[in-house]
């Protein structure tokens, strides 16, 4: 049974779930301005032997703020070691999924010492070009006939009026279908929304940013997932993985959300790296037994 709780720290209120039993891995959701429940119920398969501390970031989610509060990536990271204090834990596992990615490198170049673990899965590039040549590479998925012919279809079905709960599933799976190496795996995404401010902010508080020179600094056990098929150039995990000198996994048949396209080795690859209660390690095995 997940626990709920809502955090007051730097005078914002954060809401938190927490998911199973053991060593805490801290899962930091993507966006900027998404919140952490479309990485639900895929991502609680971790819960086991250890838990799963979630939390929606500043700015999004059921952690909204005023609009007159700053949400850049520096109040991001703030947050998050003010929530460390908050529990009490002397260093951080982490666990970032696309921009929650980028927010957990941000977070162990500004406090590396506060950092035991890195898992990074379909990381957000770690400098500005990059990100860029994603930016462009999603636009021209977007653009593909044959999802503008099935959007086009779908506004003029009628179905906003007749059925709107299935229209608006529908549409949104029509939003996220380009993240994908199979577009028929959107149904299997938890729906979500983005808080378009927060997102912008963020994204113009970093700037011209690169963090590459930043990264061989770190002496952090990490590992990098990446799909073969994601947006996000693949050379930007690889290269981020190089700096970081992690365990680096290019998955096949699999876009930018490893945890519905590869789910088996998801879990496996993670199951194996991320802390794990020792009494449990025997009774459900280690992935490296099981890959």
């Amino acid at each position: 049974m997940a626990e709920t709780l809502v955090r007051h720290i730097r005078g914002i209120s954060i809401f938190e779930r927490r998911a199973g039993k053991g060593p805490p891995t801290v899962v930091l959701h993507g966006g900027p301005g998404a919140h952490h429940d479309y990485l639900l119920p895929a991502m609680d398969a971790l819960a086991r032997g250890r838990t799963l501390v979630y939390y929606d970031q500043r700015g999004g989610g059921r952690s909204p703020v005023d609009r007159s509060i700053a949400v850049g990536w520096r109040e991001q990271v703030a947050d998050l070691e003010a929530l460390r204090a908050v529990w009490g834990i002397d260093r951080l596992t982490l666990l970032g999924y696309s921009w929650g990615g980028l927010l957990a490198v941000l977070y162990a170049t500004e406090f590396p010492s506060r950092v035991s673990e890195l898992a990074l899965v379909a990381p957000a590039p770690a400098w500005r070009a990059a990100r860029e040549e994603f930016e462009q590479a999603f636009a021209e998925r977007n653009r593909d006939p044959t999802l503008e012919a099935e959007r086009r279809a779908l506004r003029e079905s009628g179905l906003g009026v007749r059925d709107p709960d299935f229209y608006r599933q529908r549409l949104f799976e029509l939003s996220v279908a380009a993240y994908f190496y199979d577009r028929n795996r959107a149904r299997d995404l938890t729906p979500f929304r983005v808080t378009n401010r927060t997102e912008h902010e963020v994204w113009a508080s970093l700037g011209d940013y690169d963090l590459r020179p930043r990264l061989a600094q770190l002496a952090i056990p990490a590992l990098v997932l990446h799909g073969e098929h994601d947006a996000i150039p693949t050379a930007a995990s690889r290269t981020l993985a190089q700096a970081l000198d992690a365990e680096f996994h290019l998955l096949p048949n699999c876009g930018h959300a490893p945890f519905i396209e590869a789910f088996e080795q998801f879990v496996a690859l993670l199951d194996d790296f991320l802390p794990l209660n020792n009494q449990d390690e025997a009774s459900h095995g280690r992935a490296a037994d099981t890959i």
